[in-house]
């Protein structure tokens, strides 16, 4: 398996958190679990392979090029065939300056990223399909997705906004915060949590949740701490509040998932 996180160039970078190119080391089929990340991401499938993910019990192909929208539960997918994928996350509040949607309507969906961003898009695409070198694919996204950030430049103020909230709120939620924060910007707590939730699909609390589980999810892949340990060092009250929360995102315990989780889901955890 081949797995590499490349840094946006510098005019990039307050809007994209990373471009990561990935390689399946075989053909053999295989089944995984995504667990919620609190951002949102474009893939683009350049091998023979393909991806599904499951809905009401039925796996479904995944398009060509995938967006995906905020996950907040555990989502089953399957590999088939060597797959190639070259992709770019959001930051929690950063996709809003690509899309014209509430970006909330996205949430739980892996959508035809075409369809949300346009013909231009399939393009892309094709150009990337013709070009061999990761550098020159990634000078080709960045292209892109530069011009995309143009086009949407009467939103920008609103959305640093939210991006400054969203910082904020990384390691000081609380419902007390989120009324400090109301007044002190003279909106209601009402309109911020609306905002915030336009802008990043996710309510603040349920944000707070995900950004201290993918903390305790990278602690747990990186080190040898009790869970006792990482449960505080993470913010949860006591180890029960944690083992809850971890099980709630990815359907198993935390021991479990250190024992059984697959090579790339340790990848992704770990980055």
């Amino acid at each position: 398996m081949i797995f590499k996180e490349i840094i946006p160039g510098l005019k990039l970078q307050p809007y994209i958190k990373c471009f990561y190119y990935y390689e399946s080391d075989s053909d053999s089929s295989y089944d995984d679990i995504v667990f919620p990340s609190g951002t949102m991401e474009v893939i683009f499938n350049l091998g023979a392979g393909n991806w599904k993910s499951k809905t009401d019990d039925t796996f479904y192909t995944t398009p060509p090029i995938e967006l995906w929208g905020q996950i907040t539960k555990p989502l089953a997918i399957q590999s088939v065939g060597r797959n190639i994928m070259l992709g770019f996350k959001f930051y929690p509040h950063s996709a809003a300056y690509f899309f014209n949607e509430h970006v909330s309507e996205f949430n739980n969906k892996i959508v035809d990223a075409v369809d949300a961003l346009g013909p231009s898009l399939k393009t892309l695409h094709d150009k990337l399909l013709e070009t061999r070198k990761l550098e020159s694919r990634i000078a080709l996204l960045e292209d892109y997705l530069w011009q995309k950030l143009a086009a949407s430049e009467k939103r920008h103020n609103k959305i640093k906004f939210v991006g400054d909230i969203v910082h904020y709120l990384k390691k000081n939620y609380s419902e007390d915060n989120i009324v400090s924060l109301s007044h002190r910007h003279n909106i209601s707590t009402r309109y911020l949590n609306m905002l915030f939730s336009q802008y990043t699909g996710l309510a603040p609390k349920l944000f707070y949740k995900i950004n201290r589980f993918q903390h305790s999810l990278n602690l747990i892949s990186q080190s040898e701490e009790k869970l006792t340990s990482i449960a505080y060092s993470s913010g949860y009250f006591d180890q029960a509040h944690f083992i809850k929360e971890f099980k709630l995102f990815t359907g198993v315990t935390p021991n479990t998932f250190a024992k059984q989780a697959s090579p790339i889901n340790q990848v992704l955890a770990a980055s």
